[in-house]
């Protein structure tokens, strides 16, 4: 499956596993996903026994931290946190380290093959794992859900604790439940994404952030500051054409946005270029 087909499938038949699996082959051109489930499949293996799908998420937690962490040694990468390879699953499976995101997928789809639901937590700053029934179940009803820390060894996070990932994060806003909602797999891919996006222009790699770029656009048409900086990407890299085609698009969806202004005299200069040419 291309990046552009999968972007287009619907938010019910988006795979996180999937979506990981296609930002690492961007890397790793030739990677095999089947070999990378297979190694998702032996790392769950002996917890399939443990019947976890029938305790409650507290207990669920502690065992799938214990093992991950402690058993298997994943941890997180404090000290090359900016590493690109950190963002790619195939060499977090490998190398047992990653940030946070890359680590929840870890989590997640171990949880999901020994019968946990367990969903990424798009949290400010910090992105969580978040393990229960999903809402409106009796389930849900019965059991508190369980926020992770994939980054800090599985941690179990308490309200505290989340109090004091915001004020990490510089976030004034107060502790609120919708910090806490399971996010969409499309909108945890783009997050992968938006990591790449931040350390390759840190880089100073224009190829791989116009890659990079190509695909949150893909994922979410409607991003129209990402738009503007593929626009003034294609131009230092001398695709006027490009540009020009981005800028208008922008000035499409935002006519009056807060850099219209930008964009339509950098429309009016490339479309003069053009001419001259």
């Amino acid at each position: 499956m291309e990046f552009r087909e999968y972007a287009r499938s619907s938010d019910d038949r988006l795979d996180l596993l999937t979506g990981a699996l296609l930002i690492a082959r961007d890397a790793h051109p030739g990677l095999d996903f089947e070999a990378q489930r297979a190694r998702l499949e032996e790392l769950a293996r002996p917890l399939c026994d443990r019947g976890l799908s029938a305790l409650p998420p507290t207990v669920q937690a502690r065992v799938l931290s214990d093992y991950l962490y402690v058993v298997c040694g994943f941890h997180g990468a404090k000290a090359d946190y900016y590493e690109p390879r950190n963002s790619f699953l195939n060499e977090v499976l490998e190398r047992r380290t990653g940030i946070p995101i890359t680590l929840a997928v870890v989590y997640i789809e171990v949880a999901r093959r020994v019968g946990v639901d367990a969903r990424g937590v798009g949290f400010p700053g910090h992105f969580l794992v978040r393990l229960g029934a999903p809402p409106g179940s009796p389930a849900a009803e019965r059991n508190e859900p369980v926020i992770v820390d994939p980054f800090h060894a599985g941690r179990l996070l308490d309200e505290n604790a989340l109090q004091q990932l915001l004020r990490q994060a510089k976030v004034r806003a107060p502790l609120s439940a919708e910090m806490l909602e399971p996010a969409p797999n499309r909108h945890v891919v783009a997050r992968m994404l938006m990591n790449l996006r931040g350390i390759y222009t840190q880089r100073g790699d224009g190829p791989r952030l116009l890659l990079t770029l190509d695909r949150l656009i893909d994922l979410l048409p409607a991003l129209s500051s990402e738009l503007l900086e593929r626009a003034k990407l294609y131009e230092s890299l001398g695709a006027p054409g490009a540009a020009l085609a981005d800028y208008q698009r922008y000035l499409a969806q935002e006519p009056g946005g807060a850099d219209s202004e930008l964009a339509r005299g950098a429309v009016a200069r490339l479309a003069k270029k053009s001419v001259r040419n």
